[in-house]
């Protein structure tokens, strides 16, 4: 007889997976995921020799010698890099290496999300969003308030409102979340006049903002406004990156870069020794001679991924579909009728092969149930196509969604 586990776990766990993965479906839109094509395997491989034979004896010690905050080099790619694209100035102290964004969304979660005198925290966060940092909100059993986004980011006179609502009550943010350059999933980008408005309203209500900038670097014009970090005088932006979206996710590293005052209270918070040191070392070796190109050929595969996506949609959906084309990033934000429920729908569609992320898990907005957010970026050109093909069909299917002929109409 099997010892049963499930009698010690906590009864706020998440829902356990109820089978091991097996594969990715045929169609596969879910997930932040890469083109394999798009990964720059040989220069890769000739970092990795290159970094191995000149400093692989650092890999004796934890941290390769460069301290607890990362591999120094690594570091200082980014300082330039950030200089650059984003106009944020920094030093190599300000920047702490993660495992991945979503371990500098824990150790923010965990220093920021105090119960002072046993009261619930409360987070502000855009209305749809990335699903990761929602169920982590809710796993940590804090208050989500949400405020709208339009095509100029999040909605600054809402904000407003919820601010002076909170106020009112007592009650004090523990941050503002964004992700102000090419959102998740709505693809926008938020314009310079919002950003000042946002500060101004951080400044005025005395709250940091926790800035999620994974996704700013794939935007087709190549042109992206300054980072809210850049433009903060006062110390209370927390600005986070990585490189899963622009390299490679499997290499799982990550960044945060925040005043001393916060970098050194998560540094006693991160206690798994270190981050992956080969990946950083080879990051390090091969951004520095290779990124910026690597960048720009990626954003045009991205571009034309999402020109054949938003051609097999229109030609399949017809005006059943309503988007907005996203000027940069691996998603899009699609909504269909009211009749169709588009976690039936993703259910449905599994079952055929296709894998979509229904609305719900990325929105806490009341018509949720009427989005999916597809991402393009791993695919081929063609899956991308006979998939919406075949997601058309199921949701016909299931919703008589499009209606025959539909295709005419657009």
């Amino acid at each position: 007889m099997k010892f049963d586990f499930s009698q010690s776990f906590d009864t706020d766990l998440p829902a356990a997976h109820t089978r091991p993965w097996s594969e990715f479906p045929e169609y596969n839109f879910v997930g932040g995921h890469n083109d394999a094509d798009s990964l720059p395997v040989e220069k890769l491989a000739e970092a990795c020799n290159r970094i191995l034979l000149r400093e692989g004896g650092t890999l004796a010690t934890y941290t390769l010698q460069s301290g607890p905050q990362g591999y120094l080099p690594l570091r200082e790619f980014l300082i330039a890099k950030l200089k650059n694209t984003a106009a944020i100035d920094c030093n190599a102290d300000d920047i702490l290496l993660t495992s991945g964004s979503l371990q500098a969304i824990d150790l923010i979660n965990a220093a920021l999300l105090n119960r002072k005198d046993g009261a619930k925290p409360t987070v502000i966060v855009e209305q749809s969003n990335y699903a990761g940092v929602l169920s982590r909100l809710r796993i940590a059993g804090v208050g989500i308030v949400s405020v709208g986004v339009d095509n100029n980011g999040m909605r600054t006179d809402e904000l407003k409102t919820v601010l002076q609502s909170l106020k009112a009550t007592g009650s004090k943010p523990a941050y503002i979340y964004t992700i102000p350059t090419v959102h998740n999933p709505t693809g926008t980008i938020m314009s310079v006049q919002r950003r000042r408005e946002l500060i101004d309203l951080a400044v005025e209500y005395d709250v940091p903002i926790f800035e999620d900038e994974c996704y700013a670097d794939l935007v087709w014009s190549g042109e992206r406004p300054p980072a809210l970090y850049a433009m903060d005088t006062t110390a209370r932006v927390i600005h986070v990156g990585s490189f899963s979206k622009t390299i490679a996710p499997a290499l799982r590293v990550g960044y945060i870069v925040a005043d001393w005052s916060l970098i050194g209270q998560l540094l006693s918070l991160k206690t798994d020794a270190g981050s992956g040191a080969l990946e950083q070392m080879l990051l390090a070796e091969y951004c520095s001679e290779h990124f910026d190109q690597h960048v720009k050929t990626l954003n045009k595969n991205l571009q034309l991924k999402l020109q054949v996506l938003t051609n097999a949609i229109d030609r399949e959906f017809g005006t059943s579909a309503e988007y907005t084309v996203p000027p940069g990033g691996i998603f899009l934000w699609l909504k269909l009728p009211a009749q169709v429920d588009t976690t039936v729908l993703a259910e449905a569609a599994a079952a055929g092969g296709v894998a979509i992320n229904p609305g719900v898990e990325w929105s806490l907005h009341e018509d949720a149930n009427r989005y999916i957010r597809i991402c393009f970026a791993n695919p081929l050109q063609k899956t991308i196509d006979d998939g919406i093909t075949r997601l058309a069909s199921i949701c016909h299917q299931q919703f008589g969604v499009p209606v025959t002929g539909s295709n005419q109409n657009r």
